[in-house]
């Protein structure tokens, strides 16, 4: 499903010479990813993509080459280089890890929000309840909501609370996980929309942490994290059956 041969991209995105080409071409094609333009299972063919970019090889080969560091592409079996396709056994870690490292911030947050801060969060969670009617159609001439606006609410709330927590070693690890985390969702949102439940959930963490409590915000985003985490895994083994197997 996800395997697919060639790649059919929009116009490329502009390359500024006075920078770095080799950074220009990473964040062109790690955006790409991100986004689902380059989706999960698709082959990185180097021919294609440097006249996609109009770029040389050279540039391209050592954003490939940051981009497979960084877990967004994996080698396949004939020693290509494919969009990296998360599986069940995969996308379990990551909420694991998510788990820990957000019980922290949700306490730092309970303790070091500002005023400001708060308001903040509060716009995100304002902001999934008006994507919600959107994605339920409440005006028949609404637009779709697309998947990426629902990662970016879902990023923006958990990041803030994260930056709210006062702790910068956390957001930074966060921030490493959000992006694998980015590419997961993408996987999955395309196949059912509902998987990114966040509207009740997230209300539920912002009213914790508004009114100082950290047992309650930390037992919200446990909440929050597991139901996803099991939303998520389910949509997954439904129509990755043979990977979540490990075959």
């Amino acid at each position: 499903m996800f395997h697919r041969c060639s790649v059919t991209l929009s116009s490329s995105p502009p390359i500024r010479r006075g920078k770095s080409l080799y950074e220009q071409v990473y964040q062109a094609l790690r955006s790409a990813i991100l986004t689902g333009q380059l989706a999960p299972g698709d082959r990185l063919v180097e021919t294609q993509l440097a006249e996609w970019l109009q770029v040389s090889r050279t540039p391209l080969r050592e954003a490939l080459r940051q981009l497979q560091q960084e877990g967004l592409a994996t080698a396949d079996v004939s020693g290509g280089l494919r969009v990296t396709t998360i599986t069940a056994a995969d996308a379990a870690e990551l909420y694991d890890c998510r788990q820990a490292l957000e019980c922290l911030a949700v306490v730092g947050a309970c303790a070091q929000a500002t005023p400001e801060q708060l308001q903040r969060i509060e716009a995100c969670v304002h902001r999934a309840d008006a994507l919600r009617i959107e994605t339920r159609g409440a005006a028949a001439e609404a637009l779709p909501v697309s998947p990426q606006q629902l990662l970016d609410v879902d990023y923006q709330f958990h990041h803030l609370i994260a930056e709210s927590s006062g702790n910068r070693r956390l957001v930074t690890l966060l921030d490493g996980l959000f992006d694998a985390m980015a590419l997961l969702r993408i996987q999955t949102l395309k196949q059912n929309p509902e998987v990114l439940d966040i509207r009740l959930e997230h209300r539920q963490i912002y009213q914790a942490i508004l009114t100082r409590d950290p047992d309650l915000a930390t037992a919200a985003i446990k909440g929050h994290l597991m139901a996803s985490k099991a939303r998520v895994v389910q949509e997954i083994e439904a129509y990755q059956p043979l990977a979540s197997r490990g075959v």
